[in-house]
């Protein structure tokens, strides 16, 4: 039988070493993300240039692949953002625990575990074919913001549960009605986890490829507008490497993989910023 002195020690040493491992797993995942980065740019040196930025595909550029990529993620963002909010905002505070709900939470499970693939031939079969829009970056975008609503519903509905309910209550005894509450109190202090979402949607929208071939196309020319076809900077990195024969073609995928994580990074960073702001416009007024 250990002593309270000896149990409080081992409490102490347990919580030490759990401690340790928490700091040598963020030191793990930040080393291999210096590691990942410095590689792509270390191969992407002598490529990566702004010529090679703003030149077409037939000189050697990616511009209108970028353009595409801009094109998708900023539409699947439009699409799916709205839904998703209001569908987490009703799933956290309005609805009661009823076999519909039930069922709408298992839709939405099901939703995050379909394979990308199958999206691609879903919206290949009803956006470019039934619906007439063809391979297409809206097509491309109505099939992607399906995609991230299971992230944007889990996430955001997540950040709701986070609200104290005395915000709440606090909102209502002054006279606001819940609508106002929700979207004068309840949504600013949850922006964070909102913004938290939009990020991880971005991730997925940049990183697949599957969908993206089969409802956005491989054509390298600059859109015009979303109802054309175009080529994502994914898609241009498989068929980079796919017929990659001289060494110079892997650098200039690698330099194409350089632009793909700066505009990832500058998208979440500007999303980041513009939410600030309108939560320091917004947050708290009823």
């Amino acid at each position: 039988m250990l002593s309270r002195k000896q149990y409080g020690q081992r409490k102490k040493i347990t919580g030490i070493l759990i401690y340790g491992l928490m700091v040598l797993s963020l030191l793990a995942v930040m080393i291999l993300l210096v590691f990942i980065l410095a590689y792509i740019l270390k191969s992407a040196a002598g490529y990566l240039n702004i010529s090679f930025i703003f030149r077409s595909a037939a000189e050697g550029g990616i511009f209108p692949m970028v353009i595409t990529t801009l094109y998708v993620v900023l539409t699947s963002l439009v699409i799916a953002l709205p839904v998703g909010i209001m569908t987490a905002i009703f799933l956290n505070e309005y609805s009661v625990n009823s076999w519909s709900i039930r069922m709408l939470r298992l839709a939405i499970e099901a939703l995050a575990g379909i394979p990308s693939i199958l999206y691609g031939l879903f919206g290949l079969l009803l956006f470019c074919r039934f619906f007439k829009l063809g391979q297409s970056i809206i097509s491309g975008a109505l099939t992607l913001s399906i995609m991230i609503l299971p992230v944007i519903i889990r996430t955001t509905e997540e950040a709701l549960k986070s609200i104290p309910d005395s915000f709440r209550e606090g909102s209502l005894s002054l006279g606001a009605t819940k609508c106002q509450t929700i979207f004068h109190v309840i949504i600013p202090e949850a922006l964070p986890g909102i913004v938290t979402s939009v990020i991880l949607s971005i991730g997925r929208v940049v990183g697949e490829s599957a969908p993206v071939l089969l409802t956005v196309g491989i054509t390298t020319n600059l859109p015009r507008s979303i109802f054309e076809s175009g080529r994502t900077l994914t898609i241009h990195l498989y068929y980079l490497t796919k017929e990659a024969i001289r060494p110079e073609d892997f650098g200039i995928a690698f330099a194409a993989s350089a632009v793909l994580i700066i505009l990832v990074i500058f998208i979440n960073t500007a999303t980041k910023i513009i939410s600030g702001g309108l939560g320091n416009q917004g947050g708290g007024k009823i």
